[in-house]
């Protein structure tokens, strides 16, 4: 099992000492209570930790590196509670590698109208250094997020916590270690890619390996390991016989068992957060993985079929992002299969040969052994299930040849109106915004791929955040697309992106 980070964010508040000791004092409590509330708000993933107000060129620039080099700190929340002169900033600016955010706030709420005087306005001029500030971050050409109301407001409360999310994928993704076993499918363009590319922007390292590499350490689980595993499934999951002699149905969802301890054991042994297989090369194994990887990607691994490993690596960022939220409703790899074309009821059926995590299940989870008829293997066994409803995210990362886009789709998810008991896999049912026909035809024009990573979770705004962060290029799919406006942002991109 994957573990979370205790990832913490620094409060960083700017001033200057122009306006005296007494001024600074306020400055420095103020910042204290702000981050203490915020703490205690109950509504940030993670803590905030308050450092000493920047009043100088050599204290911003000190602190910016420190931020870098401490692994546990994810991010660095700005506020600039008087004017701060933003030349100051520059060069703890240029040296700053971690996402920031631009909290534009201020102490007070109301301007006290009856008392106010000019040592308040110079104590309290976050409209005028924050826009300093601002300033300088545009001349530099520095992605940061901006927020802006009072720090005491849920909803801004609630867009901190949401760049905290978005800030710890970013961070994380120069961690992610893809492990391919085997190569992409054959002849398939969409799973391919510019590995050294990807590591140059993402920070992410793509190895691959002999399948039967993987294969020693699956053989090398042990009899009674496998059988702990697999009466753990069986305490756990419904078991769909349909026939089948219940001995044999067993060893079947044994050879599962062993193949998730082996590969995980695999994964963790040497440093990898993801996982690609391919159902073309599957040397010494059994059965293609099926229910082993919809337990890994449970876990927290990411995931990607048919060697897409850019799929694989979004999938475990989205899983990142997400982790420790509240009444999660799950991140999984996803793939379209076919339409659901009846007007009214327009929609695509997602699913894949066997690898849904089943953190999106609602209801149910059963075990089902079938036959599959790629893979030249014994009947796999998998998990069965249905999707929850409700908004979610459908991502693809593709490689233009010469940019990286993210295609961030916005898109509902629904009950089919009928059951399909002959269909032996989990599966969702969604109609991406703003309908099945804008959205299909905007996806198709944008080039995206027909493996996505998925998202109940996460918004387009936090994606879109992300891709900024990466400075990449993102492309949103939602209730506002038309055709038309999507050729002509496609045509801007492209110039914009060549520069």
């Amino acid at each position: 099992m994957l573990k979370r980070k205790d990832y913490k964010f620094w409060f960083c508040t700017g001033s200057q000492d122009l306006y005296g000791e007494e001024c600074l004092a306020h400055v420095a409590e103020h910042s204290r209570i702000i981050v203490d509330k915020l703490n205690e708000s109950g509504i940030l993933p993670y803590e905030i930790v308050l450092k000493p107000t920047m009043i100088t060129n050599e204290v911003i620039r000190k602190t910016f590196n420190e931020a870098n080099m401490d692994e546990n700190c994810a991010g660095v929340i700005t506020w600039m509670h008087t004017f701060s002169p933003a030349k100051s900033w520059i060069l703890g600016l240029q040296e700053y590698r971690k996402p920031l955010l631009h909290l534009h706030t201020q102490f007070n709420v109301e301007i006290p109208y009856d008392t106010i005087d000019m040592d308040f306005m110079n104590e309290n001029q976050s409209a005028h250094g924050g826009r300093e500030y601002g300033h300088v971050f545009t001349r530099l050409g520095i992605e940061r997020k901006v927020v802006v109301g009072h720090w005491s407001d849920e909803n801004v409360q609630k867009k901190i916590a949401s760049w905290m999310r978005t800030a710890v994928g970013v961070v994380e993704s120069s961690h992610v270690r893809v492990m391919r076993v085997a190569d992409n499918m054959r002849n398939v363009a969409v799973t391919e890619g510019d590995k050294v590319e990807a590591q140059i922007k993402f920070g992410w390292e793509v190895d691959a390996y002999p399948v039967n590499e993987v294969v020693e350490a699956v053989n090398a689980v042990s009899e009674s390991d496998v059988k702990a595993l697999t009466d753990e499934y069986y305490d756990t999951y419904n078991i769909l016989l349909e026939g089948r002699d219940p001995e044999e149905f067993r060893r079947h969802v044994a050879v599962q068992a062993q193949i998730e301890i082996g590969f995980e054991r695999f994964l963790e042994e040497n440093n990898y957060q993801a996982i690609v297989t391919h159902f073309g090369d599957l040397g010494g194994l059994k059965q293609l993985p099926g229910l082993a990887m919809q337990r890994l990607m449970q876990k927290g691994y990411g995931f990607g079929a048919e060697g897409d490993w850019k799929t694989a690596a979004m999938v475990r960022i989205m899983k990142i992002m997400t982790e420790g939220m509240k009444d999660a409703k799950g991140t999984s790899f996803m793939e379209d299969y076919t339409y659901n074309l009846v007007p009214g009821k327009e929609g695509i059926l997602q699913s894949h040969m066997l690898e849904v995590c089943p953190t999106i299940a609602d209801g149910p989870i059963s075990i089902k052994v079938k036959p599959l008829s790629m893979g030249d293997r014994e009947d796999p066994a998998r998990l069965v299930f249905t999707s929850k409803t409700g908004p979610a995210v459908a991502t693809s990362l593709i490689d233009l040849g010469d940019r990286f886009r993210l295609i961030i789709n916005d898109v509902n998810c629904k009950k089919t109106e009928k059951e399909m008991p002959n269909l032996p896999v989990a599966t969702a049912f969604w109609t991406p915004e703003p309908n099945l026909q804008t959205g299909a035809e905007a996806w198709i024009l944008c080039g995206g791929a027909h493996h996505t990573a998925f998202s109940y979770d996460l918004t387009s705004e936090q994606m879109g955040d992300w891709a900024a962060a990466m400075g990449i290029e993102a492309v949103y799919i939602d209730r506002d697309t038309t055709i038309r406006g999507l050729k002509n942002e496609l045509r801007w991109n492209e110039i914009a992106f060549r520069k």
